[in-house]
């Protein structure tokens, strides 16, 4: 049998040299986590810069796109403009602003003035729309109705408001039926059927004068806007980052 006395005491390094290899281990995970930080923090900077070049892009295009088209819309409408009562924006935007030509008031349907104008305007404007250069980047053409914030007999505010977006809405429809079905632009419907939409607006975007009142006349407005596809080429480059 062994005594006591033949036992070995234990040795102190027993015990640090599994503590020494648990702080290697640790020391080895810690720069593990480092390499693998600083390369997700370069890859992150290089896909931020890669998607802003990539939206700065999308933008000079848009510019670009909006630009041409406005230019193309002037040198097409500007002798017209003046006896249509109209104008074009900056942003390529065509505004029809004379209400009493348009509509009776609190009416929707066109009146034959306006039939007149739009038979002349649309099929031209389809035209230029539709060519080589802008219908790859059209994403809608939108009909805008827009109506003054101003209805006889409403009891309050938000019951004007949408007694004026039923109006707007209504004119907007109007408008859209009579120029899709006017013969000239008959070989474009499918086009047009995928393109163009109606928005009544009510009056959430009114026109003021430069004392900061109401203009009521102007606010009552038909509006011809282009989108084009430069919004969602952008979601698809921020969906793909996800």
């Amino acid at each position: 049998m062994r005594t006591l006395e033949n036992r070995q005491p234990a040795s102190h390094d027993d015990h640090w040299i599994p503590l020494s290899d648990l702080m290697t281990g640790l020391m080895m995970m810690f720069l593990l986590i480092a390499i693998v930080y600083m390369i997700k923090v370069e890859a992150d900077g290089k896909l931020i810069k890669e998607t802003s070049a990539r939206t700065a892009e999308i933008a000079r295009l848009y510019q670009q796109t909006k630009s041409e088209l406005y230019d193309d819309l002037r040198k097409e409408f500007e002798k017209d403009l003046p006896r249509w009562d109209a104008e074009l924006l900056s942003d390529a935007t065509l505004r029809f602003r004379s209400p009493s030509v348009m509509f009776d008031s609190g009416r929707a349907d066109l009146k034959p003035r306006f039939k007149e104008i739009l038979s002349e305007f649309f099929p031209r404007y389809v035209s230029i729309l539709m060519s080589e250069k802008f219908r790859d980047t059209i994403r809608e053409i939108r009909v805008e109705g827009h109506t003054s914030s101003f209805w006889q007999g409403a009891p309050s505010e938000q019951d004007a408001y949408f007694q004026n977006m039923r109006l707007s809405q209504d004119r907007t429809r109007s408008a859209l039926e009579f120029v899709m079905k006017l013969p000239s632009v008959s070989h474009s419907f499918v086009w047009l059927r995928d393109h163009l939409t109606a928005n009544g607006l009510s009056y959430s975007k009114r026109i003021f004068n430069l004392e900061g009142n109401e203009n009521f006349a102007r606010s009552q407005r038909v509006e011809f806007r282009v989108r084009t596809d430069a919004e969602s080429r952008i979601e698809r480059i921020i969906e793909a980052t996800r």
